[in-house]
């Protein structure tokens, strides 16, 4: 039950974020994973050694020039027995490549390939990123960079599904199948809550709701979110307060009170869903 992929075999060639969390999540589930980086390295060992090397625990990693044909040979041996194929590059460099899907699945039908692009069909050669996809629907607001890459690890997530659905698919068909995951698609489904008011300025989620907002502790912050009916009655009951001080500014001077992580020790004694906001 830990291991529900357990002997299937994973080739990903997709560096930066998307792929290598998505293989992280597939190896996770049990799966065998071979990651192929270029001879210059995944950008993200550069950048964020230690998170790279999070991300690729119990892999095998190699390093094969892709545009050499004795590198295209190793990568051909290794598709030889794989289950899923992994990729993030744009369609054309796939094809230059001879590792877009057609290609592959002349000499390989059992490998179903999972594409990360940006932007879904025709439009899959424009370029992008997770800032820009988040900009493009609303979830960057005053100027300010995004605090997560919410997008890329999205489409991580939503790249491990598709790989798990591909193979389903594959036991009902009995050859492999494509599956396109378009972050755009991704960065749209992640800004639902903007688009429809609950979490953009003014908007119930927003942080004007009493019972779900951040507040300023005598040290720290705390974050209380006792949305539903009986969280917010038991907060009540815990604080001592009537429903009529219910109030934004009145939680304000309760928590001021005591620290971050006092109130966050209150609230597992109360049973409450607050914490302490992390530095």
């Amino acid at each position: 039950m830990d291991a529900p992929l357990a002997g299937v075999r994973v080739v990903s060639i997709a560096i930066n974020l998307p792929g290598p969390a998505a293989v992280a999540r597939l190896a996770r589930q049990g799966a065998s994973v071979t990651t192929v980086l270029p001879p210059s390295g995944d950008p993200m060992e550069q950048y964020a050694r230690p998170y790279f090397e999070e991300l690729h625990v119990g892999q095998d990693v190699v390093r094969i020039d892709l545009k050499d044909p004795a590198g295209r040979a190793e990568v051909d041996e290794l598709l030889a027995g794989a289950d899923i194929f992994l990729t993030s590059s744009r369609p054309s460099a796939l094809r230059r490549l001879g590792l877009d899907f057609a290609t592959v699945h002349e000499r390989h039908p059992q490998v179903c390939q999972v594409d990360i692009v940006g932007y879904p069909g025709e439009a899959a050669e424009t370029p992008g990123h997770d800032l820009t996809y988040q900009a493009g629907t609303g979830m960057v607001r005053d100027g300010r960079m995004p605090a997560t890459l919410v997008v890329d690890l999205a489409g991580a997530e939503r790249a491990a599904a598709e790989g798990a659905a591909a193979l389903v698919q594959r036991a009902r068909t009995g050859e492999g199948v494509r599956r396109e995951v378009a972050l755009s698609d991704l960065a749209h489904t992640m800004s639902r809550p903007v688009a429809h008011g609950l979490t953009s300025p003014g908007g119930m989620l927003a942080g004007d709701l009493p019972v779900y907002a951040v507040y300023a502790a005598a040290e720290g912050h705390v974050a209380l979110a006792a949305l539903e009916p009986h969280f917010t009655r038991s907060l009540l009951a815990a604080l001592d307060l009537p429903a009529e001080e219910l109030t934004t500014q009145r939680l304000a001077e309760v928590f001021a009170g005591r620290t971050a992580s006092e109130w966050e020790q209150w609230a597992t004694t109360h049973d409450l869903p607050l914490v302490a906001v992390a530095d």
